[in-house]
């Protein structure tokens, strides 16, 4: 059975504002909401991870890996909205960022090290 492919930015963009306009959830989808929103569904996915250690973050178990699944797909459909209702480029934001963490966080300086570019 031929795979179906995958869905791109875009087109998930365009599927989600379809969604919300369906249920008539414009009126509630403004960029302060939507980024508490957001905020809330990053903070569920960081709950999935609390109290385990180091080793059992990297290995879950089928459960709690469904659950990460759900939670990463809740921040990035909050944060694609966002991006809809602000109208933002998110693919070219996130080159730009890169660009910018490049020029921040050179090999030379930074290689194996957490440290935050202001602390050098």
């Amino acid at each position: 059975m031929p795979r179906k492919p995958s869905a791109t930015l875009t087109s998930l963009r365009a599927d989600l504002r379809r969604f919300a306009e369906a249920r008539e959830w414009q009126q509630f989808h403004t960029p302060k909401n939507l980024a508490m929103a957001l905020s809330v569904e990053a903070a569920e996915l960081v709950e999935c991870f609390q109290w385990l250690t180091p080793e059992q973050s990297a290995k879950l178990n089928a459960g709690d890996r469904r659950a990460v699944e759900e939670e990463t797909a809740d921040v990035l459909l909050y944060l694609l909205r966002l991006t809809d209702v602000l109208d933002i480029d998110l693919l070219q934001a996130a080159q730009r960022k890169m660009k910018l963490n490049a020029r921040k966080y050179p090999v030379a300086l930074s290689r194996g090290s957490a440290r935050k570019y202001s602390q050098r």
